[in-house]
């Protein structure tokens, strides 16, 4: 059993939202349990009450628990990206219904936020030359919307304006 698990609370779509989120990250994920509201409990009897679903061999629960506590940006989910096709792959899937933001980041259609990155960002910022890591800065603070992995290479290397990619 995972040590840590996260719980996200859902209004009503938590079994919803967690077939999305399998369909979306494919390879080793999975719905697990559903457990349904009984009688005498807070949710109409038989609705979900909970989902436990994986993600790429990550466990997560999805809890019915009624408007109360809607997402905010305090808590999300980084996807690190190996190339600009999966970024294109995880960005435009999660970002449907939901609203992009900037450098990265998006809320999905269930208002949790996610940001979509390259892995090799990581290294850029690493990187000795504390120029480089202050153009490689720029270049991802001037993104409005998904990242763009040739703009930000360009900007590291210092050859020309980084270009910006939208939606």
């Amino acid at each position: 059993m995972q040590r840590i698990q996260p719980n996200l609370w859902f209004d009503t779509e938590a079994e919803e939202a967690a077939r999305f989120y399998v369909d979306v990250f494919g390879g080793d994920s999975r719905i697990g349990t559903i457990t349904r509201y009984g009688p005498d409990s807070p949710g109409p009897e038989g609705t979900v009450m909970t989902v436990d679903f994986r993600l790429q061999g990550q466990w997560f629960t999805g809890i019915n628990g009624g408007p109360q506590f809607p997402f905010t940006e305090a808590v999300s989910f980084v996807v690190n990206c190996d190339g600009q096709e999966e970024i294109d792959h995880f960005w435009d899937r999660l970002v449907e219904g939901g609203e992009p933001g900037p450098c990265g980041w998006l809320k999905d259609r269930y208002g949790l936020s996610w940001q979509v990155v390259p892995t090799e960002w990581y290294e850029m910022y690493q990187d000795p030359d504390q120029e480089k890591v202050r153009r490689v800065t720029q270049a991802m603070l001037a993104t409005r919307g998904k990242f763009d992995l040739a703009a930000l290479r360009a900007a590291i290397e210092g050859s020309g304006e980084p270009a910006t990619r939208g939606t």
